[in-house]
């Protein structure tokens, strides 16, 4: 995405206030996700970071919803996850990453989640996060989320994903090269 000056990494200042305000709302809506937290000093770490904010806004932009989930006291760093109740929507029919994406001899998907959430500036959750992110309420009830997979279990070709069934948050396998209209990503990303 570019602004108006053409920095692509860069918002204008309509949509710095546009994403200020949405995030606002949804901190001061979901206090459950971020106790003891203040919103005008995560503001103001945020309008410090102008990368960082850009990098928020891509995940506002595909559907992720962001918001603070916690704060790390050793780097000073407020956390941020997607919290929307699916996988986001324009982050999904997505393969694990280039590699699987090259490996698709036809039928390729248009991205794979690793590049793109590197192209974003964010990381995929990991296993444990995800399930951090389920304690704070429930989520991918119908759709599902590739998370970031351990290298010995990439290099056999394989990657993993989660969601939530049944009550409870499942961890599963599928070759990396798959992909499937209800499988996407979550992002993480520190301030």
């Amino acid at each position: 995405m570019k602004n108006s000056n053409g920095n692509k990494k860069a918002l204008s200042s309509a949509q710095r206030e546009a994403l200020l305000k949405a995030l606002k709302v949804r901190f001061e809506k979901n206090g459950n996700r971020h106790k003891g937290l203040d919103w005008a000093t995560i503001q103001a770490k945020l309008e410090a970071n102008p990368k960082k904010l850009w990098s928020l806004n891509e995940m506002e932009e595909t559907g992720g919803e962001p918001d603070v989930v916690g704060y790390d006291k050793k780097t000073g760093e407020y956390i941020f996850y997607d919290c929307s109740a699916e996988t986001p929507k324009d982050r999904r029919s997505i393969c694990y990453d280039g590699e699987a994406l090259e490996s698709r001899k036809e039928h390729k998907p248009k991205n794979s989640a690793v590049d793109m959430a590197g192209e974003m500036g964010i990381e995929l959750l990991t296993e444990q996060q995800y399930r951090e992110l389920q304690q704070l309420g429930e989520f991918d009830k119908k759709t599902s989320s590739w998370v970031k997979t351990p290298d010995d279990i990439r290099e056999h070709g394989g990657a993993l994903f989660c969601d939530r069934r049944y009550g409870h948050v499942f961890v599963y396998h599928n070759g990396a090269e798959s992909y499937y209209a209800v499988r996407g990503f979550r992002g993480v990303l520190r301030v």
